[in-house]
């Protein structure tokens, strides 16, 4: 017999597994839609083939990324319905427009144009398909912005009214839609789903290199992903900071277990920052901690003796669960300085002209394929399980938002999601893997008159070293 604490996190479990396999294929969606977007857009520039190659070998694995996210959608959209209905049924009339919006004005915007972008290439004027090249990007972008908004009303409610019946309804809708920390979530996700997309065309740039180093495309691929590391990483660690500043001034109890703090520190000293710590919470203590005195108080109030919120200092019940936000706040921000450390040695060996010989990094990229991935999902970890034990926050417990249905239905319906979503998504990595194999210039334009011709001008020649720095 299933208690109905069990099915409460039977249903969380679910929620969590569905979101965690959809998420990293929205995020590549967005993030390979703006590298298809780069592609075209210097192709059509320098007339350059190897970018054409590129264009058309990335665009199969985007592709294959919307087909399998469309199933994993489908079904995260049913597991939302079935276990989460008190929370349609409080909130639905904030979440249900927003979640409109995200259809009307994004998805079908990008379903709408992805034909062109998949089958138009060589039947309509290079203008227009790149046109729709851009439409498909900025219908990700739409989509990202529908979601986070309603996930970020979620997490800083405003601009809402509760009437007797307890339904929350929209009084502002500007103040609901660019609520507290949105701003901060579209900003900081979108960073992370351009710095996945770069660890992954660098990981495939640099696993093609070891195998033949005067390939262009891999050339390509791996310079363009480890100047996007170089850029990207620091502005996202700029915004994580702001971030973090609006956690501390609107989610006090979520920054202190990301901090692992228990008590504040003693009088005249500064928060410290906890390298290390076993969080225990039935002592309401850490067990093992390793820190530097004072140095968290730099980046948490930028001074030496600023404080925070402790954990004691709210009752058990308010409390999140303190370990795997602690141990998945650590893990998002160690990869994010590997992605950094990437992308400066990526600048020091392309300076001292020596980044097609630096077969270390190569590999070293290789195995950080999937970082940018699981930065994120520890970012989501975060912000997920650091609200609890709100849905929304300080107005909903998650106790009350679960439909009331039998806890055996909750088991059934999470083990076949799980078995459709393994099969689906096992399938997809699998051809991915079978396509990222494959050398970019491997089945190039020139098999395509009609494509050739589309540039107007035709394709430039271009050599093996040709711009081989880019």
């Amino acid at each position: 017999m299933i208690s109905p604490e069990t099915a409460l996190l039977l249903a969380r479990s679910q929620f969590a597994f569905t979101i965690g396999f959809h998420i990293v294929l929205a995020a590549l969606t967005m993030g390979l839609a703006l590298w298809l977007m780069l592609l075209e857009g210097l192709w059509l520039w320098r007339r350059q083939r190897v970018y054409l190659n590129l264009y058309q070998y990335w665009c199969k694995v985007f592709a294959l990324n919307v087909a399998v996210g469309v199933v994993t959608g489908v079904l995260m959209e049913f597991q939302f319905g079935a276990n989460w209905g008190e929370l349609s049924s409080r909130a639905g009339a904030v979440i249900g427009p927003l979640m409109y919006m995200e259809v009307l004005v994004a998805f079908f915007l990008e379903a709408g144009f992805m034909g062109v972008v998949l089958f138009g290439m060589g039947k309509v004027r290079p203008w227009v398909h790149f046109l729709a090249t851009c439409v498909v990007a900025a219908g990700s972008l739409f989509s990202a912005f529908w979601i986070l908004a309603a996930n970020s009303w979620m997490q800083t409610p405003a601009g809402l009214s509760s009437g007797p019946d307890g339904r929350f309804q929209p009084v502002d809708w500007w103040a609901v839609i660019f609520n507290p920390s949105f701003p901060f979530r579209l900003t900081h996700m979108s960073i992370a789903a351009l710095l996945s997309t770069a660890c992954l065309v660098a990981a495939v740039g640099g696993w093609h290199l070891l195998k033949r180093p005067d390939e262009p495309g891999a050339r390509r691929m791996f310079s363009w992903g480890l100047w996007l590391l170089l850029v990207l990483a620091p502005v996202q660690a700029v915004v994580g900071d702001l971030h973090g500043e609006n956690t501390r001034d609107h989610q006090p109890v979520k920054l202190a277990a990301m901090e692992g703090s228990w008590n504040p520190p003693p009088p005249g000293e500064g928060e410290p920052l906890r390298l290390f710590a076993i969080p225990d919470m039935q002592a309401r203590r850490n067990h093992a901690e390793v820190a530097i005195p004072s140095a968290g108080s730099l980046y948490l109030r930028h001074n030496l003796t600023g404080v925070i919120h402790s954990l004691n200092q709210y009752p058990p019940d308010e409390l999140p669960w303190v370990p795997g936000v602690f141990f998945a706040f650590r893990a998002m921000v160690g990869l994010g300085f590997l992605m950094m450390f990437a992308g400066v040695a990526g600048l020091v060996v392309r300076l001292r002209g020596r980044l097609w010989d630096a077969r270390w990094l190569q590999r070293g990229m290789v195995a950080m394929a999937p970082a940018g991935l699981i930065a994120m999902l520890a970012g989501w970890v975060v912000t997920e399980t650091g609200r609890q034990p709100w849905t929304i926050y300080g107005l909903l417990l998650t106790r009350d938002s679960a439909s009331p249905v039998a806890p055996s239905l909750v088991l059934g319906s999470f083990g076949a999601i799980v078995a459709v979503y393994l099969l689906v998504f096992g399938l997809g990595l699998w051809f991915m893997l079978r396509l990222l194999a494959r050398p970019p210039g491997e089945a190039g334009p020139d098999a395509n008159p009609a494509v050739a011709a589309q540039t107007g001008r035709g394709i430039a020649p271009q050599s093996l070293r040709e711009r081989a720095d880019d």
